[in-house]
């Protein structure tokens, strides 16, 4: 594992399970010290933190609601508090319940809209005097591909992800003078313990979609994505939504 002492600052929300794991462990291997964010999920966080620790990095789990700003602003403070800067800052938590339209009442159409939109604007906000400051700053929201391909029964999932794309398009405008790059990794098809974890099985939008590379995806190979769009080589890329779903978008 790289832990040179100039490595950077990682803030990952939802980073307890899945994608958000794969991608706390992949930015840690890279030599950044890492928040690890959950609203609950304290037993996992913690499980998180002591994989990067036990592989040499350094890391800190911190439980907080991001779609509260309080919750956001004590996010960065605790970054802060830990390791004294943030460089990068990757939303990724997310609520994803599968409700058909006309079942979709007001609450659940803005438990997800909070969480994913409004997490990723009171996040950027709250971490944005810190990335201003960093030589290096980049932010990475995670879409979902049935924001760009739709899907039934997800009316307010797509609707939330769609807005970090436009999110991500905007930031990118607004933060460029200050270095700090903005960008969308838009996963697909991707075998996470989500739905088996809940004894669902995939997805019900998975059903029926195939990639061209014959398989699923695995959280490791988007998390390599963000980890790329986070170090010095992608420092002029920006403003883009990146699809990392095997060709399954194509099909």
């Amino acid at each position: 594992m790289n832990t040179e002492p100039d490595g950077g600052v990682a803030v990952v929300t939802g980073a307890a399970r899945n994608i958000g794991r794969a991608i706390a462990l992949e930015l840690a291997a890279a030599g950044n010290a890492v928040i690890v964010n959950a609203r609950s999920s304290a037993d996992e966080a913690a499980e998180v933190v002591r994989a990067i620790e036990a592989a040499g990095g350094r890391a800190a789990m911190h439980l907080a609601d991001v779609s509260e700003p309080r919750g956001a602003q004590d996010l960065m403070t605790a970054a802060i508090r830990h390791f004294g800067r943030i460089d990068i800052l990757v939303n990724n938590a997310a609520v994803r319940r599968e409700v058909p339209f006309a079942e979709l009442d007001f609450t659940q159409w803005r438990e997800v809209m909070s969480v994913i939109l409004d997490g990723a604007y009171l996040c950027a906000h709250a971490a944005l005097p810190y990335l201003r400051q960093s030589k290096a700053g980049a932010i990475v929201n995670i879409g979902g591909m049935s924001a760009h391909a739709g899907s039934a029964g997800r009316a307010h999932v797509i609707a939330a992800k769609a807005g970090l794309v436009g999110l991500t398009r905007a930031l990118a405008h607004d933060l460029g003078a200050d270095g700090i790059t903005v960008n969308c990794v838009v996963p697909g098809l991707i075998d996470t313990v989500r739905g088996r974890s809940a004894g669902t099985g995939a997805p019900a939008h998975h059903a029926g979609r195939t990639t061209l590379l014959g398989r699923r995806g695995h959280a490791d190979e988007v998390a390599s994505l963000v980890q790329f769009l986070c170090g010095p080589k992608a420092r002029y890329v920006t403003g883009q939504a990146i699809h990392a779903n095997g060709g399954a978008f194509l099909g």
